[in-house]
């Protein structure tokens, strides 16, 4: 007897003794006396309803085959007295209910008597089942109905699927032939990821141009970078590459509210792994699930750690010859436990940072495709310019927008200024034209903005400007757009300075002009301070030397940069405060003689703001002049 039979017999026996009880506790109930029938006729003859009055209680049910009723409690108590204890003719239990079978052929006038004698009956119509389908319907379909349950549920236990406890059971989606497949060409911006992972799609494609060197693909793929950078969309693209099966679910999948669950998913994930191998197994926001060990509230004990564990286990239990790779995705690499990042488990990180212009670009290519219609005067290369710090999901978000703005100005082609306007849209929201501002405020705003936009155009280590608006966007009532010449990656000291300088151009514009100070500059202020700060305690560009101060730790379990550890005395602080000072005031004083020396021209443009809203490059430069190539540097 194998252990399907096995199973199927005990699950019967369980079944037969159910229906049993059942059965038994619903049939269960004061005994009926079966009366002959010459004895239920003399109750109801002359003689007996004469001396002792009529014996039933309520009135008799009459049917094709049986009679019955119920004696009142003091005829009951006087028969079960005067029975003999020797040999009873009435059942224990008995309280007065009875039957007795009945002939309609030669029931002796039974109805006519019952009129006699005053007795109420009731007639009830034939039943058109037979008793044994009667039987069958009470007994066996009531079996059959539990019996099936029973074997639907081991089956659900038993087999792989296991909806019936399914909680344990990894939720890692397969993607499929019927998916649309992703390849590199779907991948833009990243070229040295993808660079960095042909090597495991040559390996997935052909595993013995490596072993036969004694070589082992690394067991594990860490991809690191900030959120939209395209992690997710590279993985799929390995797989798409190698065209295998591609399995992904989230670090936040594996842990639940039960004991145990995480570590059960994890262990079902690397046994799905296994049996569709070669394929690729990936996580997304492994941090969810990879954190540090002894940095949760619940320390050794914690459900997620026993997650982790489980995972440890199954990472180091891969063998050489299987060939399946993990593939996981994370912005928080500082936060995962040292034991995940060791060669055996994530062999290699490959850094998948923000796009520089050219990855831009490519970007945009790949996102202003068909379906997409762009007008002739598109310029993709300006917008990857104008959109420094963007990831990818950003350009797509900005691509995605300026469909919808042409759409919903039913124009046939998304043209540069649907472009424009949605960047503005990503990066400060919609337009607040319904936003009513004071002609003063308006005016204050013009200037503000107008002293950001000649700043920019007069220090030469600046950015150029893009555009100058004073529409409302979000918080700000108006917007200053700088448009980098080159994307910077490691900036000097002159543009830092310059950098400041700019911020307080606007401040310094409302004080010249209105003599007044406002709350508009803010923002400003806390840029231009926390770039004097990097610059003293960071970067070494001060005269308190080369050094850094302040030892930044970062809390695990909170994942955020909360504490600053005073790493130096309060002399050396109050010096960090002063050099702050002096380099924030120092290019305070560099933009007011920038202002005074052009004080025309920032009035021009102010004027200008008022009447046009808006200024572009081309408009900035018309009325200030051309912007000079080696202008008097004002910071020497």
């Amino acid at each position: 007897m194998n252990k399907n039979t096995k199973n199927m017999f005990v699950w019967f026996i369980l079944g037969l003794v159910v229906v049993v009880t059942i059965y038994q506790i619903i049939n269960r109930g004061d005994q009926v006396y079966e009366m002959p029938t010459s004895d239920f006729h003399s109750y109801i003859s002359e003689k007996y309803i004469k001396d002792n009055g009529n014996p039933f209680e309520g009135y008799l049910i009459l049917d094709d085959e049986w009679v019955e009723g119920k004696f009142r409690e003091e005829f009951v108590a006087i028969n079960k007295q005067e029975q003999s204890v020797e040999n009873p003719i009435f059942p224990q239990n008995w309280n007065g209910n009875f039957k007795t079978s009945r002939d309609t052929s030669e029931d002796y006038g039974l109805q006519e008597k019952l009129n006699t004698q005053g007795i109420i009956f009731n007639i009830k119509p034939g039943s058109n089942f037979p008793d044994w389908l009667l039987v069958i319907g009470t007994t066996v379909v009531p079996l059959l109905i539990f019996l099936g349950l029973m074997i639907f549920l081991s089956r659900q236990m038993q087999g792989s699927g296991n909806r019936a406890l399914s909680f344990g059971k990894s939720k890692a989606r397969l993607h499929t032939e019927t998916d649309k497949p992703v390849t590199f060409d779907d991948v833009a911006g990243v070229d040295e990821a993808k660079d960095a992972l042909e090597e495991v799609i040559q390996f997935l494609k052909a595993p013995s141009k490596f072993e036969r060197l004694g070589g082992t693909i690394p067991k594990g793929v860490l991809l690191v970078g900030p959120p939209g950078t395209g992690k997710t969309m590279l993985a799929k693209a390995v797989a798409g590459e190698a065209d295998v099966p591609f399995f992904s679910i989230s670090g936040s999948d594996f842990v639940e509210m039960f004991v145990g669950v995480g570590a059960s998913r994890v262990r079902d994930l690397f046994e799905t792994g296994k049996k569709n191998a070669p394929c690729i197994i990936f996580i997304d926001e492994l941090d969810a699930v990879g954190r540090h060990r002894g940095a949760g509230i619940g320390g050794g004990h914690d459900e997620r750690e026993q997650t982790l564990n489980a995972l440890l286990v199954q990472m180091q239990g891969f063998e050489d010859s299987e060939t399946v790779i993990m593939i996981a995705a994370t912005n928080r690499p500082d936060v995962l436990d040292p034991a995940l990042l060791r060669p055996g488990r994530f062999d290699r990180q490959i850094i998948v940072d923000l796009p520089d212009v050219r990855g831009r670009k490519a970007i945009l290519d790949v996102h202003t495709k068909e379906p997409y219609k762009l007008a002739e005067d598109v310029n993709l290369e300006i917008m990857a310019k104008a959109t420094p710090g963007f990831s990818g999901a950003d350009l797509k978000n900005m691509a995605n927008e300026a469909a919808l703005l042409a759409a919903r100005e039913d124009k046939e082609h998304i043209d540069m200024e649907c472009f424009d306007e949605a960047k503005d849209r990503v990066l400060m929201g919609p337009e607040r034209r319904s936003l009513v501002i004071s002609d003063e405020e308006r005016r204050v705003t013009a200037y503000h903005e107008a002293g950001h936009a000649l700043i920019s155009h007069f220090v030469p280590e600046s950015d150029p400007n893009y555009k100058c608006t004073i529409v409302p966007r979000g918080r700000a009532l108006g917007v200053t757009a700088l448009l980098p010449d080159e994307e910077r990656h490691n900036p000097n000291r002159k543009k830092l300075i310059a950098d400041i300088i700019v911020f307080l151009g606007g401040r310094v514009a409302e004080e010249t002009i209105f003599g007044e100070q406002t709350t508009g500059a803010q923002n400003d202020f806390e840029r231009a301070t926390r770039l004097a700060r990097h610059m003293v305690t960071q970067w070494g560009m001060s005269p308190l030397g080369p050094l850094t101060y302040g030892r930044r730790d970062e809390q695990i379990f909170l994942g955020k940069e909360l504490a600053v550890h005073q790493d130096y005395s309060e002399q050396t602080a109050i010096a960090i405060d002063k050099a702050v000072h002096d380099i924030v005031m120092e290019c305070y004083e560099n933009a007011k003689e920038i202002i005074e020396t052009n004080l025309d021209g920032l009035k021009h443009l102010a004027d200008a703001l008022l009447e046009r809203e808006t200024l572009i490059t081309e408009e900035i430069e018309e009325i200030l002049g051309p912007r000079p190539q080696l202008p008097t540097n004002p910071l020497t």
